[in-house]
This record gives structure tokens, C-alpha cells and sequence, in this order.
């Protein structure tokens, strides 16, 4: 495995860590139920799922900043931002901002470990 070089290290960490703020602090506004939140979620008849989906989004999270469970953390996280675009998609609104998201979540597990886009460079 080769070292990886000090600004990627600190790119990658800058990158978690604001990905895990913003989810936590989504998950904590679902837990609050704000009502900004709220309007959204009951447009989408999701109301009864809010808590699921707020503990969903906090585990997720979590394990995306622990660096021993990241791996899962990425791709619990792709599932997670998957639903989020379906819903919006299926609500006929912009989903934009979620795709862009997700790949950021991507870009932040590259530069964190590399390999975890090993099996694509390899051949059977």
C-alpha cells in the first residue's frame, strides 16, 4: 500500500468531517422534527419512517467517520443517498443537490483509502 501524501490525507479528513457534520445535523433535524423538515416529509407521506430514517442517516454517518468501519460508512451512505434522490425524482423535484452529495461521499472514501475503488482496476 503506498503512503499517501500529507494534503491528500488532510483533504480526505476535511471532506469527512464535513460530510459528517451535515449529516448529523440532518439527522438531528429529524429527530426534532423542525418543521421544515416536517413539510418535506409528510409531502412524501414518510411520516411514520422519520425516526428510522434519522437513525439510518446517524449510523450511517458515524460509520462513514470511524476510519476501522469507513468502507461501510460509503456504502451504507450510496444507499442512503440513493433513496434520497428516488424520493425526490419520484416527487418530481430537483435531486441534484443529493447526487452531487454522493459523489462527494465517493470522493472523500477515494482520497481517505484508495482502495476502495480497488476492484475496479483489477482483472479477472
Amino acid at each position: 500500500m503506498a503512503t499517501q501524501s500529507k494534503a491528500r490525507r488532510i483533504a480526505a479528513w476535511i471532506l469527512t468531517g464535513l460530510i459528517t457534520l451535515l449529516l448529523v445535523f440532518s439527522a438531528v433535524m429529524k429527530f426534532l422534527r423542525v418543521p421544515e423538515v416536517m413539510a418535506a416529509v409528510e409531502k412524501w407521506n414518510l411520516t411514520d419512517q422519520l425516526t428510522l430514517i434519522g437513525a439510518g442517516e446517524l449510523i450511517s454517518a458515524l460509520l462513514f467517520f470511524i476510519p476501522r468501519t469507513h468502507s461501510l460508512g460509503v456504502l451504507l451512505l450510496s444507499a442512503y443517498m440513493g433513496g434520497a434522490i428516488v424520493t425526490h425524482m419520484q416527487n418530481d423535484e430537483p435531486y441534484y443537490t443529493q447526487a452531487i452529495f454522493l459523489l462527494v461521499i465517493w470522493i472523500a472514501g477515494y482520497l481517505r483509502h484508495p482502495q476502495l475503488l480497488q476492484s475496479f482496476r483489477t482483472k479477472d
